[in-house]
């Protein structure tokens, strides 16, 4: 694992999106699936995810996430997923916006499949990733 002890703390935000294509038929039926509600389920299992990244990518630090959000927007035949970590912390929150955003692409997946043999899981990418400087605001200290 990278040391980034000597590191100052910083506010970190990352924002990740992943895209799944299916049949019109399918984009219709996410919300009555024969396993259930496809898009809150993967909502929660993408924050989930995120949460448990550091478990999942060998050397990724473990961080304290303050905030996780997945957004799944339906098109005519796909749902573009829009997932966002952050934390304050010394090293950023890329990996957990990127997995939260690639599992809830896969909880769809799951729960489609019985639906649609031929989705397709991609475009998986980094879209925002921001740091700013941590501020103390504590009463009597400088800032």
């Amino acid at each position: 694992m990278v040391d980034v002890g000597d590191k100052p703390l910083s506010r970190r935000r990352a924002v990740a999106r992943a895209r799944i294509d299916m049949t019109p038929g399918t984009a219709e039926k996410l919300s009555d699936l024969p396993k259930g509600d496809a898009l809150v389920t993967a909502q929660l299992a993408g924050i989930m995810a995120a949460k448990r990244t550091a478990e999942l990518i060998p050397l990724c630090h473990p961080l304290p996430l303050t905030h996780v959000g997945v957004r799944l927007e339906v098109g005519s035949a796909s749902v573009e997923i829009e997932a966002s970590a952050e934390t304050t912390a010394q090293t950023g929150v890329e990996m957990e916006a990127l997995v939260a955003a690639t599992v809830a692409a896969l909880t769809v997946y799951d729960m489609a499949k019985a639906v649609d043999k031929d989705m397709e899981i991609g475009h998986v990418r980094l879209v925002e990733k921001t740091k700013s400087s941590v501020q103390d605001e504590r009463p009597g200290r400088p800032s």
